[in-house]
This record gives structure tokens, C-alpha cells and sequence, in this order.
């Protein structure tokens, strides 16, 4: 028999950490969600440490994701990737910032690997936060990247793509290490 269907969840400790009708003005107090969302999600074992959040252009959330790779036994469930998913299919559209009317925007507690750079061109987004870097993911974990052209923010800039990197990087890198120090999974 062949799959037909694909189900992808967030843990249930979400709907009681998230405050969803919370405006998140600054673009640091965006990227401090999306690593605490990250720190959660280490410490409550239900995935990688990785969080993201797509922000509407009046602030608000409009999806989050956290990694869920070895729960729900899929490369794709990056944290970038679940907020996408779950903002596409909130607001039935592919493109997030042809429905929404104004700037979307990706906070993320750690800049996009190879696969979500590619699903963050695609996404509709507008402008893209980010906590650590790549080099401070695979310098405290054991994760591998991957491969992105040389000048990626460059390439991010010729689509439309504003990308602010180095929020609260302190702090993500703290739960990077936190989590390799652990020896925690690869994904």
C-alpha cells in the first residue's frame, strides 16, 4: 500500500507556551520567541533545537514551528519548514506575502540550512531574523548544514528577501550548546 497522506504535528506543550494574540514589535523581541521556542523544545525532548515564527505585517503570529524531525520521522519537519506549512495552510497560500497585504516576516533561532534557505525563497517571505549562525550551529552541535551559495544573503536581497542576522545570538548559541553538550540527535 502507498502512503497518501502526510500528518505533521507540533508538540502539545505549544498552545500552553505561545500567547498568540501577542503583538512581538521589535525584531529582537521576534527572534527571543523563536529561541525560546528552540529552548523548549530541547528540554522537553520533542525535537531539535529549533524554533521559528512567521509575523504577520501587524506583528502578530501567524504560525510557528519547532524542529520535529526524529518525532515525526521526516527530514523536511524543520522548524522553518513546520511555521511555513502550518502559515500556508492557515492562510491557504502558497505565497504568504500575496495574502496577507503587507511585510511577512521569519524570525528563526538559527540561520536557515540548505533546505530551508530554498523553502524560505519560496514562502513569500519578506524579511527573514535570525539568531546564530551557521558556523555557531555545526561548531556546538553535531549538525551538518549543508551547502549554500557563497553570498546567500546576497542572493536572499536579489528576491526581496531583507535578511537581519546576529539577534540575541548569545542566546541561541545557549541553547545550541546546551543541546550538544547533551549529545542530543542530529535532526
Amino acid at each position: 500500500m502507498l502512503y497518501a497522506q502526510v500528518h505533521l504535528t507540533l508538540p502539545a506543550w505549544v498552545h500552553e507556551s505561545v500567547d498568540a494574540s501577542a503583538r512581538h514589535v521589535s525584531d529582537a523581541d521576534k527572534v527571543a520567541l523563536a529561541i525560546e521556542l528552540s529552548r523548549i523544545n530541547m528540554e522537553a525532548a520533542t525535537g531539535g533545537p529549533f524554533g521559528a515564527v512567521v509575523f504577520g505585517p501587524d506583528d502578530h503570529i501567524i504560525a510557528i514551528g519547532v524542529n520535529r524531525v526524529l518525532p515525526q520521522n521526516t527530514s523536511l519537519a524543520h522548524a522553518e519548514n513546520m511555521a511555513y506549512m502550518l502559515a500556508q495552510q492557515r492562510l491557504q497560500t502558497a505565497r504568504l506575502n500575496e495574502r496577507v497585504g503587507g511585510t511577512v516576516t521569519l524570525a528563526t533561532s538559527s540561520q536557515p540550512c540548505c533546505q530551508c534557505y530554498g523553502a524560505t525563497v519560496w514562502a513569500g517571505i519578506d524579511r527573514l531574523l535570525i539568531g546564530a549562525r551557521a558556523e555557531d550551529v555545526m561548531e556546538l552541535t553535531e549538525f551538518d548544514e549543508g551547502p549554500l551559495p557563497a553570498d546567500w544573503v546576497g542572493e536572499m536581497n536579489k528576491r526581496g528577501i531583507e535578511v537581519v542576522r546576529d539577534l540575541n545570538r548569545d542566546a541561541a548559541r545557549e541553547v545550541l550548546r546546551a543541546y550538544g553538550e547533551r549529545g542530543g540527535d542530529r535532526y
